[in-house]
């Protein structure tokens, strides 16, 4: 957004942490920040050292979010810790920075006023410093949210006291009525946004993904091999087992994929992904690449013959769609998604012509189609589709964010 709003006559400034807690840090990013963008940061304090004493792990050690287990079994000290974070650090860990920027924002925004206000989330203790920074200015502020708050999928798996559950729900409806715009990046989440605060004005701007990065894709060497790439975590819930055991069935069938198939898994992986990539017989097929720079996880899309998109088997599976398949959909490769025909993610594939969805439960479909895939591959036949991904782009999304601020101020 920083990169491409300026052309459409808003000079951002961004707040931000100077020493939070992230999972995984690129420094290779920073190129694509203007130097002359203007940027703000103050201390967080956050508890993550606590929970990592807690737990035995050390001080270093990054955590990810999502609920990636290493291990099988959770522990009772995972448990606790779940419970508190769920109960007490409402909306979340970030929570301690709410008062402290509040502080510091009124005194800075008193010296340089500004035009609006942006707070995006998660972590959705943003929305709140912006919520009483809107309420003390009166500036008009947009309240961005790039996942659900309490319909996102682990929601359920925070071990909620009806108390937590309670405030939770409060503090979300109160961000909802209380911005003056609300942004989804979903076309179901904007829907679900709709009831949960009684207003029709929810404006849903998709995700998208950085044209600049994939110039040289049309000149991008393919794989040798037959590679089925996932980029991006993998938990417990976007565990494909119909596809590990479609895969095992369609190598059982063909001598030929089982000589050429290579699976790449780049990011990190729960415990229960490396099990079923065991129980299917497909570890030796199978390589687990914890973290690359984004230039190169582009350049592997670039050359993969296949991308698979998971979306996590849950309740709000119809309303997710990861932002990792705008960048599939840069790539110019086929994309195979595991996941309900009729989510907002087969939208989107359907609008790019950039792939195929499969449900959960297709086995047959999805190992006919790894099969239909493999003799495109051996033809060199097997070629994706740049056709309806220019609506796509981050310049078109920063192009609706300033039409969007345009409207309020």
């Amino acid at each position: 957004m920083t990169k491409y709003i300026p052309e459409f006559g808003w000079q951002p400034v961004v707040y931000t942490p100077s020493d939070n807690e992230v999972a995984v840090h690129d420094e290779s990013l920073l190129t694509e920040i203007s130097p002359d963008l203007k940027i703000i940061k103050t201390p967080i304090w956050e508890p993550y050292d606590i929970y990592k004493a807690f737990l035995g792990r050390k001080k270093k050690e990054k955590l990810y979010s999502g609920f990636i287990n290493e291990n099988k079994k959770e522990s009772l000290a995972q448990k606790i810790s779940v419970f508190v974070r769920g109960n007490f650090f409402i909306p979340d860990a970030r929570m301690f920075w709410i008062k402290p920027s509040i502080q510091y924002l009124k005194k800075y925004l008193r010296d340089y006023p500004v035009d609006a206000i942006i707070s995006t989330g998660p972590p959705h203790s943003m929305h709140m410093i912006a919520d009483a920074l809107h309420k003390s200015t009166g500036i008009p502020w947009i309240a961005d949210f790039r996942d659900p708050w309490t319909n996102i999928d682990f929601y359920k798996d925070l071990r909620l006291t009806k108390w937590g559950d309670a405030r939770h729900h409060r503090l979300e409806k109160r961000i909802l009525t209380n911005a003056s715009k609300v942004v989804a990046v979903t076309w179901r989440m904007g829907d679900e946004f709709k009831e949960l605060s009684s207003r029709n004005d929810i404006e849903v701007i998709l995700n998208g993904f950085d044209d600049a990065d994939y110039k040289s894709a049309d000149a991008a060497t393919l794989d040798k091999e037959f590679t089925i790439v996932h980029v991006g975590s993998m938990n417990k819930d976007r565990n494909p087992e119909v596809l590990w055991k479609a895969i095992q069935q369609a190598i059982f069938l063909s001598d030929p994929l089982k000589e050429k198939i290579k699976i790449k898994l780049i990011g990190p992986a729960d415990f229960s992904v490396r099990e079923s990539i065991e129980k299917f017989g497909l570890k030796d097929y199978t390589s687990f690449i914890e973290f690359v720079p984004h230039a190169d996880a582009v350049k592997i899309q670039q050359k993969a013959q296949l991308l698979l998109l998971l979306i996590n088997d849950a309740p709000s599976s119809l309303s997710i769609i990861p932002g990792k398949l705008y960048e599939y959909l840069g790539s110019g490769r086929p994309v195979l998604s595991i996941g309900p025909s009729e989510s907002d993610s087969a939208k989107v594939i359907e609008m790019a012509n950039g792939g195929v969805v499969h449900d959960y439960d297709d086995l047959e479909g999805i190992k006919k189609r790894i099969l239909e895939y493999f003799t495109l591959y051996q033809s060199d036949q097997l070629i994706g589709s740049s056709e309806g991904t220019g609506k796509f782009t981050r310049k078109e999304r920063a192009r609706d964010f300033a039409g969007l601020l345009d409207k309020i101020i």
